[in-house]
């Protein structure tokens, strides 16, 4: 008969497998938030070039073309801005995900460390045991003829 830690190892196996999964997950949503905050960051230098740069001697209309090109860097700061913060949702449930999985496995392991040290415990007691019967009817030397 398999013992209760056996038995429970296929549900250790499979937290391990979740929680392996899940830190994947996690690692690639930090990913996608690292290359979102990158792209924004680009946005915002690629932004600030053109707003500094000075149109001396230039038309109106080349002036009024700037400023419409700030305005579209400007929109597309704010949807990139939009973005990062929802790949920082996405990795907050990503993290609660994982932790959740490794909280999983962690008490699952926990139990099936007491069980094994449960079941060395009593396999001492009976090789003890067996020991002690042993040498309950052994004779003692001198008593033999």
């Amino acid at each position: 008969m398999r013992s209760r830690a056996d038995r429970l190892q296929p549900a250790v196996d499979l937290a391990h497998d979740r929680r392996d999964e899940a830190m994947q997950r996690l690692a690639e949503q930090q990913q996608k938030l690292a290359r979102a905050e990158h792209q924004l960051e680009e946005l915002k230098r690629y932004r600030h070039d053109y707003a500094s740069a000075q149109a001396n001697g230039t038309s109106v209309q080349a002036l009024l073309n700037l400023q419409q090109f700030i305005d579209r860097i400007d929109q597309a700061i704010a949807q990139q801005v939009a973005e990062v913060q929802r790949q920082q949702r996405h990795l907050e449930h990503a993290r609660g995900h994982w932790r959740e999985a490794h909280a999983r496995e962690k008490a699952l392991d926990s139990v099936v460390s007491r069980y094994r040290e449960a079941e060395r415990k009593a396999e001492d007691r009976r090789e003890q045991s067996d020991v002690d019967e042993r040498m309950q009817y052994r004779r003692p030397p001198g008593l033999a003829r």
